[in-house]
């Protein structure tokens, strides 16, 4: 999995490739991590080319989420499509993250 980050005064944008299973996993909830500990509260995560998550990228999201929250923050998901699109679905994280096309 590719991990590519941008930042702004107010935002971190990552944008995510390829397959995540828990070893990116977890290197993805070490970097979200580090912003959040900078006061980085708000994140939008981009999904466009990402064509597989396993249990623990989502655990991750919903992880930053729930911190990010008690601090006004906020994650927004984007591009998700197919197979990710559907497993957002299945599970109802769709309702859990503000997801745009």
């Amino acid at each position: 999995m590719e991990i590519t980050t941008n930042i702004s005064e107010k935002e971190v944008i990552v944008t995510l490739a390829g397959s995540m299973y828990v070893e990116d996993a977890a290197v993805l909830r070490e970097k979200l991590i580090g912003f959040i500990e900078s006061g980085y509260k708000q994140f939008i995560i981009k999904l466009h080319n990402v064509d597989y998550i396993d249990s623990s990228g989502l655990g991750v999201l919903v992880a930053i989420q729930k911190k990010v929250l008690p601090k006004e923050g906020h994650v927004t998901l984007t591009g998700a499509k197919g197979v990710v699109k559907e497993l957002f679905e299945l599970t109802r994280l769709n309702k859990v993250f503000t997801m745009q096309a």
